[in-house]
Protein backbone atom coordinates (compact mmCIF):
# COMPACT_ATOMS: atom_id res chain seq x y z
CA UNK A 1 0.00 0.00 0.00
CA UNK A 2 2.81 2.39 0.98
CA UNK A 3 4.74 1.78 -2.25
CA UNK A 4 1.58 2.25 -4.34
CA UNK A 5 0.95 5.63 -2.73
CA UNK A 6 4.57 6.66 -3.29
CA UNK A 7 4.49 5.62 -6.95
CA UNK A 8 1.19 7.35 -7.68
CA UNK A 9 2.31 10.51 -5.85
CA UNK A 10 5.57 10.53 -7.81
CA UNK A 11 3.70 10.13 -11.10
CA UNK A 12 1.17 12.86 -10.38
CA UNK A 13 3.30 15.36 -8.45
CA UNK A 14 6.81 14.60 -9.61
CA UNK A 15 9.95 14.34 -7.54
CA UNK A 16 10.92 17.02 -5.06
CA UNK A 17 13.97 18.94 -6.20
CA UNK A 18 16.36 19.71 -3.39
CA UNK A 19 17.59 23.24 -3.04
CA UNK A 20 21.14 23.72 -4.16
CA UNK A 21 23.40 23.88 -1.13
CA UNK A 22 25.98 26.56 -0.60
CA UNK A 23 29.19 25.94 -2.56
CA UNK A 24 31.22 25.68 0.65
CA UNK A 25 28.84 23.11 2.19
CA UNK A 26 30.58 19.71 2.20
CA UNK A 27 29.94 16.18 3.44
CA UNK A 28 31.73 17.09 6.66
CA UNK A 29 29.17 19.89 7.17
CA UNK A 30 26.37 17.36 6.73
CA UNK A 31 28.00 15.19 9.38
CA UNK A 32 28.04 18.15 11.77
CA UNK A 33 24.34 18.70 11.13
CA UNK A 34 23.64 15.05 11.90
CA UNK A 35 25.78 15.21 15.05
CA UNK A 36 23.64 18.08 16.37
CA UNK A 37 20.47 15.98 16.27
CA UNK A 38 21.43 13.49 18.99
CA UNK A 39 22.24 16.03 21.75
CA UNK A 40 19.10 17.94 20.87
CA UNK A 41 16.96 14.82 21.27
CA UNK A 42 18.61 14.14 24.63
CA UNK A 43 17.89 17.72 25.70
CA UNK A 44 14.24 17.44 24.61
CA UNK A 45 13.81 14.24 26.61
CA UNK A 46 15.63 15.50 29.70
CA UNK A 47 16.52 19.18 29.96
CA UNK A 48 19.08 18.92 32.76
CA UNK A 49 22.17 21.13 32.80
CA UNK A 50 24.57 18.50 31.42
CA UNK A 51 22.37 17.97 28.35
CA UNK A 52 22.10 21.74 27.86
CA UNK A 53 25.89 22.11 28.07
CA UNK A 54 26.43 19.18 25.70
CA UNK A 55 23.97 20.67 23.18
CA UNK A 56 25.59 24.10 23.37
CA UNK A 57 29.08 22.62 22.89
CA UNK A 58 27.99 20.66 19.82
CA UNK A 59 26.22 23.71 18.39
CA UNK A 60 29.27 25.92 18.92
CA UNK A 61 31.55 23.35 17.32
CA UNK A 62 29.27 22.99 14.29
CA UNK A 63 28.90 26.77 13.93
CA UNK A 64 32.67 27.20 14.15
CA UNK A 65 33.16 24.57 11.44
CA UNK A 66 30.56 26.24 9.16
CA UNK A 67 32.13 29.66 9.70
CA UNK A 68 35.61 28.34 8.89
CA UNK A 69 34.42 26.53 5.75
CA UNK A 70 32.69 29.68 4.54
CA UNK A 71 35.83 31.78 5.21
CA UNK A 72 37.97 29.28 3.29
CA UNK A 73 35.55 29.39 0.36
CA UNK A 74 35.47 33.20 0.33
CA UNK A 75 39.28 33.40 0.48
CA UNK A 76 39.56 31.00 -2.47
CA UNK A 77 36.94 33.03 -4.33
CA UNK A 78 38.93 36.25 -3.72
CA UNK A 79 42.11 34.61 -5.06
CA UNK A 80 40.15 33.47 -8.12
CA UNK A 81 38.83 37.00 -8.64
CA UNK A 82 42.35 38.40 -8.40
CA UNK A 83 43.52 36.05 -11.14
CA UNK A 84 40.49 37.01 -13.26
CA UNK A 85 41.28 40.70 -12.90
CA UNK A 86 43.58 40.53 -15.90
CA UNK A 87 42.22 42.41 -18.94
CA UNK A 88 41.29 39.30 -20.96
CA UNK A 89 39.08 37.81 -18.26
CA UNK A 90 36.99 40.85 -17.28
CA UNK A 91 33.74 38.97 -17.95
CA UNK A 92 34.69 36.25 -15.46
CA UNK A 93 35.69 38.94 -12.97
CA UNK A 94 32.29 40.66 -13.22
CA UNK A 95 30.48 37.34 -12.94
CA UNK A 96 32.51 36.45 -9.86
CA UNK A 97 31.86 39.80 -8.20
CA UNK A 98 28.11 39.46 -8.73
CA UNK A 99 28.23 36.03 -7.03
CA UNK A 100 29.98 37.51 -4.01
CA UNK A 101 27.76 38.00 -0.96
CA UNK A 102 26.60 41.50 -0.20
CA UNK A 103 27.87 43.26 2.90
CA UNK A 104 25.41 43.86 5.71
CA UNK A 105 23.99 47.36 5.59
CA UNK A 106 22.18 48.46 8.74
CA UNK A 107 18.85 50.19 8.39
CA UNK A 108 18.75 53.85 9.21
CA UNK A 109 16.09 55.23 11.52
CA UNK A 110 15.24 58.41 9.71
CA UNK A 111 11.91 59.78 8.54
CA UNK A 112 11.02 62.92 6.63
CA UNK A 113 8.70 65.37 8.34
CA UNK A 114 6.08 67.58 6.66
CA UNK A 115 8.79 70.01 5.50
CA UNK A 116 10.89 67.16 3.99
CA UNK A 117 13.53 67.52 6.71
CA UNK A 118 15.09 64.34 8.07
CA UNK A 119 14.07 63.41 11.61
CA UNK A 120 16.37 61.07 13.55
CA UNK A 121 15.14 61.39 17.14
CA UNK A 122 13.03 58.35 18.09
CA UNK A 123 10.43 60.49 19.90
CA UNK A 124 10.09 62.75 16.86
CA UNK A 125 9.84 59.74 14.55
CA UNK A 126 7.00 58.29 16.61
CA UNK A 127 5.24 61.64 16.63
CA UNK A 128 5.63 61.88 12.86
CA UNK A 129 4.14 58.41 12.34
CA UNK A 130 1.29 59.21 14.74
CA UNK A 131 0.55 62.39 12.82
CA UNK A 132 0.79 60.60 9.47
CA UNK A 133 -1.66 57.85 10.41
CA UNK A 134 -4.05 60.24 12.12
CA UNK A 135 -4.25 62.16 8.83
CA UNK A 136 -4.76 58.95 6.87
CA UNK A 137 -7.42 57.64 9.19
CA UNK A 138 -9.11 60.96 9.79
CA UNK A 139 -12.60 60.32 11.17
CA UNK A 140 -15.49 62.63 10.40
CA UNK A 141 -16.82 64.69 13.29
CA UNK A 142 -20.36 64.15 14.58
CA UNK A 143 -21.61 67.37 12.93
CA UNK A 144 -20.20 66.24 9.57
CA UNK A 145 -21.95 62.87 9.92
CA UNK A 146 -25.29 64.54 10.78
CA UNK A 147 -24.99 66.85 7.76
CA UNK A 148 -24.10 63.86 5.57
CA UNK A 149 -27.16 61.89 6.81
CA UNK A 150 -29.42 64.93 6.39
CA UNK A 151 -28.35 65.46 2.78
CA UNK A 152 -28.92 61.78 1.96
CA UNK A 153 -32.45 61.78 3.46
CA UNK A 154 -33.53 64.95 1.66
CA UNK A 155 -32.76 63.46 -1.76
Amino acid sequence: MKETIKISAEESLGLYEWKQLKPWFSDKCSQYLDQRKQPKMQWVQDSNQSNVDNLNNVRHEASRHFRNKKKEYLKAKIVELETNSKPKTVRDLCRGISDFPLVYQPRSNTVKDEKDDLVTNSVSILARWRNHFSQLLKVLRANDIRRLNYTRQSH
